[in-house]
């Protein structure tokens, strides 16, 4: 028996030893893949760039997008391990970049919703430049029938809504636009109906995401845009111009332009322009697109070009004239056709590229990421009140907005 005893000890004693070969075995190789993934966390990305064949940028961008990816899964769920798969890593397609054409064949099946703003004195042309800007007659007096120009005592706002259809897309648009403004003698606090409207239709986007049983689309009214027309005299912003802005710039997306550039010669349109630059700093008066928005090096680089163009000197006009046998839009004058879209003659197609073109889809997500999202925390903050009694308690339009709803095609 004791013999026995010995012999199992014996091979109790070898099986252990084997198993603290295995474990020190498993131990060597698991600080290997260790080594070799710290290895390839430090590597050059020229070096990964030679395996992967990828040029060196490329490579570079690949890695910062990894380590942001790692960085925010870290961040919202701690202790969660993850890795990073590139398309060269699969083992074949998958079908993930499809997710663009469903989201593309959803948007273009819903369409979707831009409100813009147009504010300034009577006479500058800002339902030409509207109409321009769109190719159709979206603006108020062209949309409304037997309209007679009259001068309103007090500033009263209108909104219009057309749906228009370009290639497939559907775009609710609604123009605002703010008849009475700055067309007094006294032009004292003229501004507050359309601060009001603004944070209105705040309110009511809000009342809405509180609901109980919220719609599954809650329609937006908010201002996604608001160009701001100044008068082409050639001197420095006037007191109105710098109180509307100070007060509207931190609610909502102020695009300025200068109307009827046409009126001005080449270096009186920059000296102009100079001059409002130098004021908008010096009032600290944040227009769009704001600096601290941008989100990468790509989009800075693209905003400063717009910036530095910021006011647009515009022309606006819905007339064709023929211009060396093609027609385009312009201004006919004694001394040659003012093209609108010619880059050479007014900034109307730079104005056209941010608003529709390049910044729209922007315009909406710094509404509701930026201005919607300040006013929310700010009046849940400073109200108070429970949800039920947001919700419930009623928030009539006291400003007399009128609205007209109209199709149109392009």
């Amino acid at each position: 028996m004791e013999e026995r005893g010995d012999k199992e000890s014996v091979i109790m004693g070898d099986e252990q030893v084997d198993e603290g070969k295995n474990h020190e075995h498993q131990n060597i190789q698991t600080s290997r893949s260790e080594k070799g993934q710290r290895e390839e966390e430090h590597a050059e990305p020229e070096e990964i760039g030679k395996e992967k064949g990828m040029g060196i940028e490329e490579t570079k961008k690949e890695l910062e997008l990894e380590a942001e990816v790692q960085m925010e899964l870290r961040q919202s769920v701690p202790g969660f391990q993850t890795s990073f798969i590139r398309g060269t890593d699969l083992f074949g397609y998958v079908g993930i970049e499809a997710v663009l054409d469903q989201m593309r064949r959803k948007t273009m099946k819903a369409g979707f919703e831009f409100n813009i703003m147009v504010v300034g004195q009577s006479g500058l042309g800002k339902s030409t430049l509207v109409n321009t800007l769109f190719k159709s007659k979206v603006s108020r007096k062209s949309c409304t029938p037997d309209y007679e120009e009259k001068i309103s005592k007090t500033v009263k706002l209108h909104a219009v809504s057309h749906v228009i259809e370009e290639k497939g897309v559907k775009m609710k648009l609604t123009v605002i636009d703010t008849p009475g403004f700055g067309d007094q003698i006294n032009n004292e606090n003229c501004w507050e109906p359309i601060v009001k409207y603004v944070n209105e239709q705040y309110e009511k986007y809000l009342r809405e995401e509180l609901n109980i049983n919220r719609k599954r689309r809650i329609p937006d009214s908010r201002v996604h845009c608001c160009i701001y027309f100044l008068p082409a005299t050639g001197h420095r912003l006037r007191p109105i111009d710098l109180e509307f802005m100070k007060r509207l710039g931190k609610i909502v997306s102020i695009v300025p332009v200068i109307a009827k550039a046409d009126t001005l010669t080449v270096e009186e349109r920059q000296e102009f322009k100079e001059r409002i630059r130098k004021d908008l700093t010096s009032n600290e008066i944040h227009v769009y697109p704001q600096r601290e928005y941008d989100e990468d090096p790509e989009e800075r680089l693209l905003n400063d070009r717009i910036r530095e163009s910021i006011p647009f000197a515009v022309v606006g006009t819905d007339k064709e004239h023929q211009v060396n046998g093609n027609k385009v839009l312009g201004r006919k004058t004694k001394w040659g056709i003012i093209e609108v879209e010619n880059v050479a003659h007014c900034e109307f197609a730079n104005l056209r590229d941010l608003l529709v073109r390049s910044h729209l889809q922007d315009l909406k997500d710094v509404t509701h990421n930026i201005h919607y999202e300040t006013y929310r925390v700010r009046r849940l903050n400073e109200s108070n009140m429970n949800f039920s009694e947001l919700v419930l308690t009623s928030w009539p339009l006291k400003n007399g907005t009128d609205t007209c709803e109209t199709e149109s095609q392009l």
